[in-house]
């Protein structure tokens, strides 16, 4: 299939709009091929921000990459419009320190070692866990760019950098150290069981928007705002819902997921304390326009539309 010239100024743009963008298939958040899943977790680990590029959405754009850089396979990443490469070279890069410097990120391991604390009953958790695991294998806490976090086994890698609590020997490696510092390793009770809970100071505060009523009818008026979310109880929303919102579920959150980071989202509760931290916990997944309701569904029944019953 040749290039034509509409998908190879639709290939121009994207890679002039964006500083790192990688083609691949499916997007960050949901990888369709274990490539893709791999770049995605490399890119993850170094930098914050970057873009992708579904090929799956588009078949010309998915052929014509191919073409546009020379290379047979996806995904593909290019840094400042620079073609990097595919899977094979980007892991290659990461291991000898190119990508770093390609991205521009510095990758040292802190001075002296980061403190992690283990509580004792994260402790015997981990204990149980491990023995599952193959005999050759630590814990490993990995923490990426935007401070999500991953707790799993693995054998000790020789750039890393362990410290123990409570007899738990703990591995990160140096981008993870650098942001570990006063790290808490616990325990908690889940609807699915115990899982593992990782308080982390130094996550930067999601930057959340604090918006009244008459502001969230406006941007719905004006078509600003189509995704407008309710985090509150289904026995509450059968009290009392506001038109255009729809229930917070968890097939709603996949669904948030997969929409461009800075497509504005809205949520509210009956006051706008739990709405709060639903919009927190997306800010921090890196979606730039988040918004919680100040006052909830409460202001607006007063504000907005008294037709809306108050409980």
């Amino acid at each position: 299939m040749s290039l034509d010239s509409a998908t190879r100024q639709r290939i121009d743009e994207i890679i002039a709009s964006n500083d790192v963008v990688l083609f691949m298939k499916g997007n960050r958040e949901a990888p369709q091929c274990g490539f893709s899943s791999t770049v995605v977790g490399i890119l993850n680990s170094f930098v914050a921000d970057y873009a992708t590029a579904d090929v799956l959405a588009d078949p010309a754009v998915r052929e014509g990459i191919k073409e546009y850089s020379q290379w047979p396979t996806i995904p593909q990443l290019y840094v400042r419009g620079e073609f990097i490469g595919g899977c094979d070279i980007v892991q290659e890069l990461a291991a000898s320190g190119e990508l770093a410097q390609s991205l521009g990120v510095e990758v040292s391991a802190p001075s002296d070692p980061p403190e992690v604390s283990v509580t004792p009953a994260g402790a015997e958790a981990l204990r149980e866990a491990a023995r599952s695991a193959p005999t050759d294998s630590v814990l490993h806490l990995g923490i990426d760019a935007r401070f999500q976090n991953k707790l799993y086994f693995a054998p000790r890698g020789s750039n890393e950098i362990t410290v123990e609590s409570n007899g738990i020997v703990v591995a990160l490696d140096p981008l993870s150290a650098s942001r570990a510092n006063g790290s808490i390793i616990d325990v908690v009770d889940t609807p699915q069981g115990p899982g593992f809970r990782i308080e982390n100071p130094n996550v930067p505060s999601p930057d959340v928007q604090q918006a009244d009523v008459r502001e969230i009818k406006r941007r719905l008026d004006a078509g600003e705002l189509r995704e407008f979310f309710d985090v509150r109880t289904p026995e509450e929303r059968a009290k009392a819902s506001i038109p255009g919102t729809r229930l917070m579920t968890a097939e709603e959150a996949e669904r948030i997921g997969g929409l461009p980071k800075d497509t504005p989202l809205a949520f509210h509760c009956h006051h706008g304390g739990r709405s709060q931290a639903a919009a927190e916990h997306f800010a921090g997944q890196g979606y730039t326009n988040v918004s919680n309701v100040v006052g909830g569904i409460d202001a607006w029944s007063l504000e907005i539309d008294p037709e809306v019953p108050r409980y």
